[in-house]
């Protein structure tokens, strides 16, 4: 399987599969230098880690990182990042691959398995092998690493609907993310969503949610004219995430309903460059940053793995009905929100490496 490495500059490869001894990382093209231990990257981790509460996966893994190269204690005692690749390893304990016993014979209906027997004539039937979303664990921990690079950027990510619930901006609250299991910044929607996720858990079906992200302080220049516009590096980025199934950029579709005067951004002088009045395009003007908050927003679809029996073929081409047995999510995008911010995070590192690279500032 090619394709496994994602950036420019700033690279990373993700290694492993879902029901494999480990997974992990090589993180190439790190600056030298920057202060990063396991400390670092821990916390980003642990709040993608499954089996949380009862609206995620009870599949137990503590995602433990362990950074196998690419750092060194210096005189001062602070572990730093040497310009050498950065691997990094989180092991797997909590595997039951007699759960997909039945996967194995038939093809479940919305996963990748079919399309991968199509393509390779071969494929891991644990937990989908590569296409499981365990694997963007790799990317949460290499996200950790690209945050050392971008120290002056913020970057915050919160649920704004699940099941076509959305919160109310009225409502919204970065302090509530954290309170809730949702990362959601409306209280009141967060009580909404307990009992529409604990309905479509008991019922063996899944829900979609939308998340959404902003980056701040990151500054005007970053991305490219033509082919490495920042919004199309960004969306490369969000769709390659599992079960993502649309990324807006800024107004993103609701941009075609408006009008070129009500989708503009008017700007005025200000102290320190231009004062922006509006930011209908998420801080990103032909495919350059403009210094304003970077916005994206990503529809993650429902679950496939669902109790629901659906009907499918084997692969000998037979007709069945197959449901997913084992620990799944019944809504992918609750767990996504650490995912889309790693992403964030790497695609600005690269660009802002790029934009070094190319201006020498």
């Amino acid at each position: 399987m090619s394709f496994n490495t994602f950036g420019h500059a700033f690279r990373f490869t993700t290694w492993g599969e879902s029901h494999g001894p480990a997974i992990g990382a090589v993180v190439d093209g790190c600056p030298p230098g920057l202060p990063l231990s396991e400390a670092d990257i821990q916390p980003f981790l642990d709040a993608r880690r499954p089996g949380q509460s009862r609206f995620t996966t009870q599949r137990q893994e503590p995602d433990a990182v362990k950074i196998l190269s690419g750092v060194f204690e210096g005189q001062d005692g602070i572990q730093r990042t040497t310009g050498t690749p950065i691997s990094l390893m989180i092991e797997n304990v909590d595997q039951r691959s007699k759960d997909y016993g039945d996967v194995a014979k038939a093809y479940r209906p919305g996963h990748a398995d079919y399309a991968y027997d199509a393509k390779y004539g071969f494929r891991d039937y644990r937990g989908g092998g590569r296409s499981s979303a365990r694997e963007t664990a790799s990317r949460v921990a290499a996200g950790a690493v690209a945050r050392a690079v971008i120290p002056e950027v913020q970057i915050l990510a919160w649920v704004s609907a699940i099941g076509g619930d959305a919160i109310d901006m009225a409502n919204f609250d970065a302090a509530e993310i954290g309170r809730n299991p949702f990362f959601c910044p409306d209280a009141q929607a967060a009580a909404r969503w307990e009992a529409l996720v604990d309905q479509a858990r008991k019922s063996g079906s899944s829900l979609g949610a939308v998340v959404e992200c902003v980056a701040t302080g990151v500054p005007a220049g970053w991305g490219a004219p033509l082919y490495a516009k920042l919004d199309a590096e960004l969306a490369h980025a969000m769709m390659g995430i599992n079960a993502v199934k649309g990324v807006e950029i800024g107004d993103g579709f609701a941009a075609a309903a408006n009008t070129g005067e009500g989708n503009a951004d008017p700007m005025r002088p200000g102290n320190d460059g231009p004062l922006f009045t509006a930011n209908h395009a998420g801080g990103i003007a032909g495919g350059i940053s403009t210094g304003q908050p970077v916005t994206v927003r990503v529809a993650f679809k429902p679950t496939s793995s669902i109790l629901t029996p659906m009907p499918t073929i084997t692969r000998e081409g037979e007709a069945t009905e197959l449901f997913t047995k084992g620990r799944h999510d019944p809504c992918v995008g609750i767990r996504g929100v650490p995912v889309v911010e790693a992403m964030m995070a790497l695609v600005l590192a690269d660009q802002k490496l790029l934009h070094r690279a190319q201006t020498g500032r």
